[in-house]
């Protein structure tokens, strides 16, 4: 299948400077894929996503969008004024207003039905997070990005949330790209895991990725078995050949891609 999005060589490089924070990376997600992005804090997650959507310029390399693609954006932080009300109904609406039964239908899809005139400050962590998904789903994606969804969440909210993704995956066929560094849970949805420290160390499917020696060094010995707590299963084929890239990513080099 054609990818949605697909890097070429993809390098970044900090602001006003030639040091790279991710180099020569390639990357793609297929329709209905669940693919998952790790590494350590500063090792360019967060980065790769911001220049899959364009918004980060490229020193070199190239991406690649699907002509026509929509894509549902969940970020990583959102700053709220609690000095200006704001209900979870016109939040729904901005910046593209939707009619009352798109707004409920969309936060019944994401299972919290019936929030709509609450005010997002009142909002739980977890509750906040599936109206940021159900606005996501809005623009009826081909993709969701979501980065570090997870964030401020326990550890029964973020085995529920993941547990969410895998069945909006189902009910809409979207496929997911996910930043997340909750190992955990991270994997029980993911049909392939890109492990990156300012390159590509490895990637394949959680199996392959948990056993692999580049993601080891990274996240130590007892990594393996957070891994494998998990198991996903589904009914529908991927390229899930396993791959490992360039030198090992140990932490020397994790503390020269801080940024």
């Amino acid at each position: 299948m054609t990818p949605l999005i697909e890097s070429r060589a993809l390098t970044i490089h900090r602001p006003g400077t030639t040091e790279p924070v991710l180099a020569q990376v390639d990357f793609r997600i297929r329709p209905a894929e669940i693919v998952t992005v790790v590494g350590p804090n500063g090792s360019g997650k967060s980065s790769l996503i911001r220049a899959l959507l364009g918004h980060m310029p490229l020193a070199s390399g190239a991406v690649t969008r699907r002509q026509g693609l929509r894509i549902g954006y969940v970020p990583q932080r959102v700053q709220l004024d609690t000095a200006i009300p704001m209900t979870v109904r016109r939040f729904l609406s901005l910046p593209v207003r939707v009619s009352d039964v798109q707004a409920e239908d969309a936060l019944v899809r994401t299972g919290v039905p019936g929030l709509g005139a609450r005010q997002l400050t009142q909002l739980s962590g977890g509750q906040f997070q599936r109206v940021l998904l159900a606005r996501a789903l809005l623009a009826d994606p081909h993709l969701l990005v979501l980065d570090e969804p997870t964030q401020g969440l326990d550890q029964p909210g973020i085995v529920a949330f993941y547990q969410l993704i895998e069945e909006v995956r189902r009910q809409t066929g979207a496929a997911v790209l996910m930043v997340s560094h909750d190992l955990l849970v991270v994997m029980r949805s993911s049909d392939r895991v890109v492990c990156l420290n300012g390159h590509v160390c490895c990637e394949g499917t959680p199996q392959h990725v948990s056993t692999a020696p580049e993601y080891r060094a990274l996240f130590g010995a007892g990594a393996e078995g957070t891994l494998a707590l998990y198991q996903h299963r589904h009914d529908h084929d991927h390229d899930l050949t396993p791959h490992v890239h360039g030198p090992g990513c140990g932490h020397d080099h994790a503390d020269r891609a801080q940024g």
